[in-house]
């Protein structure tokens, strides 16, 4: 969670440099559910992330230089510079892809576990996606068809109250998200999204049931989006939220609980943490070095890479 939470920092306060000319949207505050839900899976499982992807990414064990890479337009970025912050892919990790289109990989994912189940593959596929996910018909008819075939996949919803702007009261009735999912058939979790050992241990169960053959599992985890949709500012220009809501979010912080228990349990001192800390701002500086030093992708990359020519 530190390393996701310090690259998106860094991103944060060099994205001002005007050198990363796409659209960002950034995680922090949400680290505990990738990590939690990306640790109980194998290097076989496939993923599949949204806008919102660096740390889905990253917790799968993505590389980070071409993650920077990417996001600087490189050429030598996980998606040759063309994709940008919303795009990002490897294949090495089964990390198979992010899209901004709200909802547009959860069919993606429900498809690789169709794939896996006709090719007999020991292989579960995880589709990531936001309260506001759930508003897409596509999401439904995924989940609808997942439960009829009893598919090896798991749902994950990051609720973090939002959908851009508007939050979920204006925008759904009063119910449960992981209700509607089990309307459909699927068994369902609920739980902290700001606790990474809660996100792990609900995780853990959800998967070892999807490898038990008992069929597609769903888990909404409550959380909260520091940040402004899209870009590093804390800003609130649009008053949508207050400043009280802000800080009571922001309190319930995933490192700050994490740290406090690992102190607590005295597994890590507070000098290990810090030498930790180090150890992962130079690797984060060395991407970036290494980003910045790559070449910008010419038009004889693009060969190949387009449908016609």
């Amino acid at each position: 969670m530190l390393r996701i939470r310090r690259v998106e920092e860094a991103l944060a306060e060099k994205y001002a440099e005007q050198q990363m000319r796409c659209p960002m949207h950034l995680c922090i505050g949400q680290e505990a559910i990738s990590v939690g839900v990306c640790a109980t899976l194998t290097n076989q499982d496939v993923v599949f992330s949204n806008h919102r992807a660096h740390g889905h990414y990253l917790a799968k064990g993505g590389d980070l230089k071409r993650m920077i890479a990417e996001l600087y337009g490189r050429s030598t970025g996980c998606c040759g510079g063309r994709g940008g912050s919303m795009h990002l892919v490897d294949l090495d990790v089964n990390f198979l892809g992010s899209t901004p289109i709200v909802g547009g990989t959860v069919p993606l994912a429900v498809g690789a576990a169709w794939a896996a189940r006709l090719k007999g593959d020991d292989r579960l596929s995880v589709a990531f996606f936001g309260d506001g996910g759930v508003e897409e018909g596509v999401v439904h008819e995924s989940m609808n068809f997942a439960a009829l075939h009893r598919l090896p996949v798991l749902f994950v919803c990051e609720n973090n109250n939002f959908s851009v702007y508007t939050p979920l009261k204006e925008r759904q009735p009063n119910q449960p998200i992981y209700k509607m999912a089990e309307a459909h058939g699927l068994t369902s979790w609920h739980g902290d999204g700001n606790d990474v050992e809660t996100v792990f241990n609900i995780a853990r169960q959800a998967t070892q049931a999807i490898h038990n053959q008992q069929g597609p599992q769903f888990i909404e985890l409550s959380t909260y989006r520091w940040r402004e949709h899209c870009g590093p500012n804390f800003d609130n220009e649009l008053n949508y939220r207050t400043a009280e809501e802000i800080t009571t979010g922001m309190a319930a912080c995933p490192l700050a609980k994490s740290r406090k228990n690992i102190l607590a349990a005295g597994t890590q001192s507070m000098d290990q943490l810090q030498q930790l800390e180090n150890e992962i701002d130079r690797e984060i500086a060395a991407a970036f070095e290494f980003a910045l030093s790559s070449p910008i992708p010419t038009y004889t990359d693009a060969v190949g890479k387009v449908y016609a020519q």
